[in-house]
């Protein structure tokens, strides 16, 4: 039997999949060779999927903890036991405390619309339970692409095989978002240019016609100094930014300051090159610009991005299909968030947490959190300051509860794991960040075990409760209805009904999304933005870099055989990444007596992780890179990377700032 599905990984590229089974089992997964941005092709993780499913440290039945936090030391339950003892714990805090006291915590460990925010929210809007602030990701980037066009809304990507250009700046595209470089490959044997701007030689940057090195967190100023040259070359285009534009001579002014001598100082590229990739961006019509997650995870994120966001409104890009940007295509799909979400239901105002300070909340004794329920996420290995949140998990009044498919990091703190099954075996509707496609997939094999969905949980939660809303009993195609219920999917005959007999369905193309209109107040791409000084004081995208006072920057990107911490504990998988490791540069590496393979220390004031080395040109003096994410045993000392990331946030957005990290290096 042969079974229609869509790949729920936090990525960009939400694959379309054709899955084979026999006798209830798994043999075989394959990317669909129907679907028009999937073309047949997957990643090797979503490929070995199976293993996921079928692994041994999968996650079957409820469990409750009877030893001490972090032993593993667990006893089957009922799934009866495991509800009354949620419940019971809940109605005590709820009358020792406030109902924000206890505390969801997800983010993206499915990207299906339904598992990942309905019935979830319903249950602890009702609740009255903290407020949690999803920022761990992008946020920080899609508020500043937001200043610029007011959505998450960009190049349809299926046009970008017409580029003439093709700019990857801040993404290893061959590594998150494969079919982007899969169209970019298509467009160069047409003839065009394939450029990348990153601060490591990663795969893309192999892959690409030219390379541009540049320092950590130095995109905004990159950008800023490319529209100097532009400028000041006349190379822009004045009636584009006349009809289409807000606050041109502003930005005009600021860019001034933006000199090739400066610019090239701190982006450590030559004004040579600076000037080679301005006047060719200028000339070269259509260009394309994938702005990536790398460059909004430092302290001035959200500002880097709004820079480069202005590039394509700069020469006019947008007046051609395939040309402007894609920072995420997420504003394709008007989700009716209320219905499904029911914010109606909270009746409090509850504290807000952000989700990248949660070693802060944990810690917090005036405002206590006395439970913490985990789902979609696995925080022990991808929250920043790790040992804050571990120290938080380890509390004995912290009760935690963990919804996972795999005994993780996570699930070792909890006192309560519930078992949840995995994207094959539950129904849900996906939609993409990237693409314009909306599809439903239902269940391919019956659930392992006692394994439960998201949406099944919350509605026992809520019955048992005693929440009388008929809301808590939708299943997962009554919301999927509830989804698409509004004046746009109608008019375009987007039905639950439809989807289930074709699949998937491709929206209408908006190929020309900025050319005479742009989603913000003024109805006009944004150079300037009032909205901005109540976020930093400044309504221009002015850029500035970060400075540490540690020898060395930190850049922990993702993986090319994980996905964030999913998948790292398959074996071939971890065998192929190898080690843990990090990347030095030659020079530092000689200075501090380091070679390949060598055991060295990372560290910083909040820990240290021990790594072995690899001396290479792919990152420059003074900046490290260590892949993630791995678990914390495949270390030699336990401690995961995100022991030395930072738990502040970016200039806008509340995002994390994972690599503006600063360490010392030591050889062991």
């Amino acid at each position: 039997m042969k079974c229609f599905s869509v790949c729920p990984h936090d990525c960009p590229d939400a694959c379309a999949l054709e899955v084979e089974i026999t006798d209830n089992v798994v043999k075989r997964i394959y990317g669909s060779k129907d679907h028009p941005f999937t073309q047949g092709v997957i990643c090797n993780k979503t490929a070995h999927y199976k293993e996921v499913i079928y692994s041994d440290k999968r996650v079957l039945y409820p469990y409750k903890r009877v030893g001490e936090k972090g032993t593993n030391d667990f006893k089957r339950i009922s799934w009866d036991e495991a509800i009354e003892t949620i419940v019971s714990k809940w109605h005590g805090i709820l009358k020792d405390y406030s109902s924000d006291a206890i505390l969801p915590y997800s983010y993206a460990g499915t990207e299906g619309v339904l598992n990942n925010a309905s019935m979830d929210r319903r249950f602890f809007n009702k609740l009255g339970a903290a407020k949690l602030m999803r920022t761990i990701c992008s946020a920080a980037g899609s508020k500043g692409f937001e200043l610029a066009y007011g959505k998450a809304l960009g190049t349809n990507p299926i046009n970008t095989v017409d580029s003439k250009l093709i700019v990857f700046w801040g993404v290893n595209a061959l590594v998150t978002n494969l079919h982007q470089a899969v169209f970019a490959q298509k467009a160069r044997q047409n003839g065009a240019k394939i450029v990348s701007i990153d601060v490591e030689k990663n795969e893309t940057a192999q892959f690409a016609d030219e390379f541009y090195h540049i320092n950590p967190a130095s995109d905004g100023i990159l950008a800023l100094g490319i529209a100097n040259i532009i400028i000041n070359e006349n190379l822009y285009d004045s009636e584009f930014i006349e009809n289409n534009t807000y606050g041109f001579d502003s930005f005009k002014e600021l860019v001034k300051k933006y000199t090739p001598h400066i610019v090239c100082k701190q982006t450590g590229i030559s004004e040579k090159q600076l000037n080679k990739l301005s006047i060719e961006y200028a000339n070269t019509h259509p260009s394309f610009i994938r702005i990536g997650n790398g460059l909004q995870h430092h302290l001035n994120g959200g500002f880097n991005t709004w820079a480069i966001s202005l590039l394509p409104a700069l020469v006019g890009a947008w007046k051609f299909k395939a040309g402007g940007a894609i920072k995420s295509n997420s504003g394709y799909f008007p989700i009716n968030r209320n219905l499904l979400e029911r914010p109606d239901l909270l009746l409090s105002k509850p504290k807000t947490v952000n989700m990248v300070e949660l070693g802060k909340a944990l810690s917090d004794k005036e405002n206590p959190i006395k439970s913490i329920y985990v789902y979609n996420s696995n925080p022990l290995v991808v929250a920043p300051n790790h040992n804050l949140v571990k120290r938080g998990f380890q509390r004995e009044d912290l009760f935690v509860v963990v919804h996972e498919r795999l005994w993780t990091d996570t699930t070792m703190y909890a006192d309560i794991v519930l078992p949840a099954t995995t994207f094959l075996e539950h129904e849900d509707l996906y939609t993409s960040y990237w693409h314009n496609a909306i599809a439903f997939a239902q269940r391919a094999i019956e659930p392992l075990g006692e394994s439960k969905p998201n949406i099944e949980v919350f509605s026992m939660l809520a019955l048992a409760f005693g929440f009388k809303e008929s809301c808590f009993k939708d299943n997962a195609y009554d919301l999927a209805s509830q989804a698409l219920d509004n004046d746009y999917f109608k008019s375009n005959n987007i039905t639950l009904n439809r989807l289930l007999r074709e699949k998937f369905i491709v929206l209408e193309s908006i190929d020309y999304p900025y050319k005479n209109l742009a989603y913000t107040k003024s109805g006009k791409i944004q150079f300037k933005n009032k909205e901005a000084i109540d976020l930093t004081g400044k309504d221009l995208p002015e850029c500035t870099n970060f400075s540490t006072s540690y020898p060395f920057v930190l850049i922990t990107p993702p993986n090319k055989y994980f996905l964030n911490s999913t998948f790292a504990h398959i074996e071939h998988l971890r065998k192929k990444a190898q080690a843990p490791y990090v990347k030095i540069n030659p020079i530092d590496a000689a200075q501090y007596g380091v070679k390949d393979n060598d055991d060295v220390e990372v560290f910083n004031e909040q820990g240290s992780c021990i790594l072995k080395a690899v001396v290479c040109e792919d990152v420059k003096e003074g900046v490290l890179v260590a892949k993630g994410l791995y678990w914390a045993d495949d270390y030699i000392n336990k401690q995961p990377i995100n022991t030395l990331t930072s738990d502040k946030t970016s200039d806008i957005g509340g995002g994390a700032v994972f690599f503006s990290t600063g360490v010392e290096l030591k050889k062991l």
